[in-house]
């Protein structure tokens, strides 16, 4: 088991566009496998390469430890693409590994259509409705530099900002590694 320490608010790479993959190699596979690990390790359902520190378009989603959701297999998405959204929007509370006991309502599209690269480097197309739309839908976020305190309204993220100053200065006490300040 390889667990990777996790960036959190305030770690720039955060706020970066991450760079696509080029070529799916070993150490890629090995970046996938230790981002299991530490998704799982922080009992998380999503973990995107830039909250591990790495510059590159992957991100990883395992919702089977949900209830209603077992029946879904994990996945790891390299240089995804979201097609296509439903016009409807479902307002749902999400937290985040990055944003240490922070939660939020956020409207999503309800259904999306990704388009992706698998480790065997086979393109795949999938649509996605409900739970797995909306944690795909926040990990694709943080591959473009988004967070959800991008996604609320000014009003809620105003509220939020003392709880975002307490992640940023490691103010909070989780169960999981975290960088250090950067």
């Amino acid at each position: 088991m390889s667990i990777i320490p996790i960036t959190i608010y305030g770690d720039s790479i955060l706020r970066k566009k991450v760079e696509p993959v080029k070529q799916i190699d070993d150490k890629i596979i090995a970046q996938v496998k230790s981002m299991f690990d530490t998704m799982r390790n922080a009992s998380g359902i999503g973990l995107a390469s830039n909250q591990v520190g790495i510059d590159n378009s992957i991100f990883v989603v395992d919702i089977s430890p949900i209830e209603g959701c077992e029946d879904y297999k994990p996945v790891a998405m390299i240089n995804p693409e979201i097609i296509d959204e439903s016009d409807e929007i479902i307002t749902m509370e999400e937290g985040c590994l990055s944003l240490p006991l922070l939660r939020a309502d956020v409207d999503r599209p309800e259904k999306i259509r990704i388009k992706y690269l698998d480790v065997a480097e086979k393109e795949l197309i999938v649509d996605a409705d409900d739970l797995f739309a909306r944690v795909i839908q926040h990990e694709y976020d943080h591959l473009i530099g988004k967070m959800i305190p991008d996604r609320v309204s000014p009003r809620a993220r105003k509220k939020m900002q003392s709880e975002l100053h307490k992640i940023m200065n490691r103010e909070v006490d989780i169960d999981y590694p975290i960088t250090g300040k950067n």
